[in-house]
């Protein structure tokens, strides 16, 4: 998925220069750029704070230009849940063509060494997941906690939260939150 593009298309489409959109989330007018050109790829609090600025939801921000004519379905195979991820971490989104989704279901795939970012992530909402394969690490506040195979977590989003795989292998997490963020 091309992050930067669809920054530009969807900054462009709400009328919002390069620098009116740094000015609203703090960065300098480079960092919009460098995000937009594909050199710098954000986390998904970094991206979440830059679209904030907008304003639009991560929902929105990765479906908008979706087809909504595909008719809604109960099943789904691997190859129809796309990808909306960045950086190395992958997340596979499950009915993206379901209208007003209420929550968010995603296949999660963390590569070794990969995490959501230095920042953590705050947003609305709760979230639970069951880890599947690897080892993750996962901080909610004050708490920090390796999770294996067959542990899980479930905790309101509005608490400061972010994910690391602290294993050797590549990690999986089937994950689940609402309102739905991709």
């Amino acid at each position: 998925m091309d992050i930067g593009a669809r920054l530009q298309r969807v900054r462009t489409a709400r009328g919002l220069s390069q620098r009116e959109l740094a000015r609203r989330v703090g960065v300098t007018n480079s960092t919009i750029s460098l995000i937009e050109q594909n050199k710098v790829s954000p986390s998904v609090s970094s991206l979440k704070k830059v679209l904030d600025g907008i304003p639009i939801s991560l929902a929105d921000f990765f479906t908008q230009d979706l087809d909504p004519g595909q008719p809604e379905q109960p099943f789904y195979t691997a190859d129809e849940l796309p990808d909306v991820g960045n950086n190395d971490i992958h997340y596979y989104l499950v009915g993206q063509h379901r209208p007003q989704r209420q929550m968010c279901i995603l296949r999660e795939v963390m590569p070794p060494g990969s995490d959501t970012g230095e920042a953590m992530i705050v947003h609305e909402g709760e979230e639970g997941g069951v880890i599947v394969a690897g080892q993750v690490e996962v901080t909610v506040g004050s708490q920090v906690r390796v999770l294996g195979p067959g542990e899980a977590y479930y905790f309101e989003s509005r608490i400061p939260h972010r994910f690391r795989n602290v294993g050797e292998v590549e990690a999986v997490i089937v994950s689940a939150n609402t309102p739905a963020t991709f």
